[in-house]
C-alpha cells in the first residue's frame, strides 16, 4: 500500500450529509484494521463540522470485528453545535449491524494556559535502525514470525525502533516501549488530514506493549490480539510527514485484557497527542 492508496481508503465516499461509506485495508489477520476504521470515522465526522474547528479528542469501542469483503458504513450523528465546541458521534455499520462507535469533539483555536511533560531521554530516529533493517538480521532465526511481519506492516509508514523490535522479542521485559515513525512519502494536505493518518498508525504497536511482560509464555502459547476501545488526544498541530516518537507504556493486563498509554512528540520535544487503548490478550494453545 502506497501513500496514494492509503488516503483513498481514509478519504470516503459520500452518500448524503450525514452517511459515508469506505473501503478496507486488506490485513493478513483477515479482519479490518482498527486503526482504519479510527481515521474513517475521524473523517466523516471532519465532513461535518466547520471549516475553523479542528477536532482535540476520539473515544471509541470496537463491537464486533469487521468484515474485509464489506465496505463500511459511517453515520454521523450532529449532537452539538456550540460557541466554541462542536461535537459528533459516528458509528460504522457492515449489515445493518454497528461495528464500531465513536465520539469526538471539535474546537476553535483559542489561546490559553500551556505546559508539558518532557519528552523522553532516548535514542534520535537519525541513529536508529528501520523495523525492516532490525527483521532482516533475524530473517532465518525467526522465519515464521519474519514473513509475518512482512506481510502485517503498513509500508507506508516509516518505523525506527529504540531498542529491540516487539515481534523479535523473546524474553520478558519491562513494558515500555518507544518507536519512532513517520509518514515515508510526503503529503501536503489540511490538517484534518495528518489528524485522520495519525489515528491510522496510533493503533500500531500499542497493544502490543501489554504483551512485553509476557514475552516467554507468548512464544509458547501464542497470542490473540483485538482492539477494545482506543481513545485519542489531539494536543498541538503537527506533520505526519515529520519524524513523531512514539512513547508507549502498559500499566496493566488482566482478565484477558491489556491496557496500554502512549505520548507522541515531535523531534524538538514538543508533546501532539496522548493516546490510551484497551484490548483482548486471549492466550492460545498451539495446535
Amino acid at each position: 500500500m502506497d501513500i496514494k492508496e492509503l488516503l483513498d481508503i481514509v478519504t470516503l465516499k459520500k452518500i448524503d450529509d450525514n452517511r459515508f461509506e469506505g473501503k478496507n485495508y486488506e490485513t493478513v489477520w483477515g479482519r479490518v484494521f482498527g486503526g482504519q476504521v479510527l481515521s474513517q470515522s475521524l473523517h466523516a465526522a471532519y465532513q461535518t463540522v466547520p471549516d475553523d474547528r479542528i477536532a482535540h479528542s476520539m473515544h471509541g469501542y470496537f463491537i464486533l470485528p469487521g468484515n474485509l469483503d464489506i465496505p463500511v458504513t459511517y453515520e454521523v450523528d450532529k449532537i452539538r453545535n456550540g460557541g466554541s465546541f462542536t461535537t459528533r458521534r459516528v458509528v460504522a455499520f457492515q449489515n445493518d449491524k454497528a461495528i464500531f462507535n465513536m465520539a469526538t469533539s471539535f474546537q476553535k483555536k483559542e489561546k490559553g494556559f500551556d505546559h508539558q511533560v518532557q519528552m523522553p531521554n532516548v535514542l534520535g530516529p537519525d541513529l536508529l535502525l528501520t523495523d525492516f533493517q532490525q527483521a532482516e538480521k533475524h530473517r532465518d532465526e525467526l522465519a515464521e514470525k519474519y514473513q509475518l511481519f512482512l506481510m502485517a506492516h503498513p509500508k507506508v509508514f516509516e518505523f525506527k525502533p529504540v531498542g529491540k523490535n516487539i515481534f523479535m522479542r523473546k524474553e520478558n521485559d519491562l513494558p515500555y516501549n518507544h518507536c519512532w515513525l513517520r509518514l515515508k512519502d510526503k503529503i501536503d494536505l489540511p490538517l484534518s488530514f495528518h489528524h485522520q493518518l495519525l489515528a491510522f498508525v496510533s493503533d500500531y504497536q500499542l497493544l502490543a506493549s501489554a504483551s512485553l511482560p509476557h514475552r516467554k509464555e507468548i512464544a509458547k502459547t501464542r497470542a490473540y490480539y483485538a482492539s477494545l476501545d482506543h481513545a485519542l488526544w489531539f494536543h498541538r498541530d503537527f506533520s505526519i510527514n515529520d519524524w513523531i516518537l512514539y512513547d508507549m507504556k502498559s500499566p496493566s493486563a488482566s482478565n484477558a485484557r491489556g491496557f496500554a498509554r502512549g505520548s507522541m512528540f515531535t523531534e524538538n520535544g514538543t508533546m501532539i497527542a496522548s493516546v490510551a487503548q484497551e484490548g483482548l490478550m486471549r492466550k492460545l494453545v498451539k495446535s
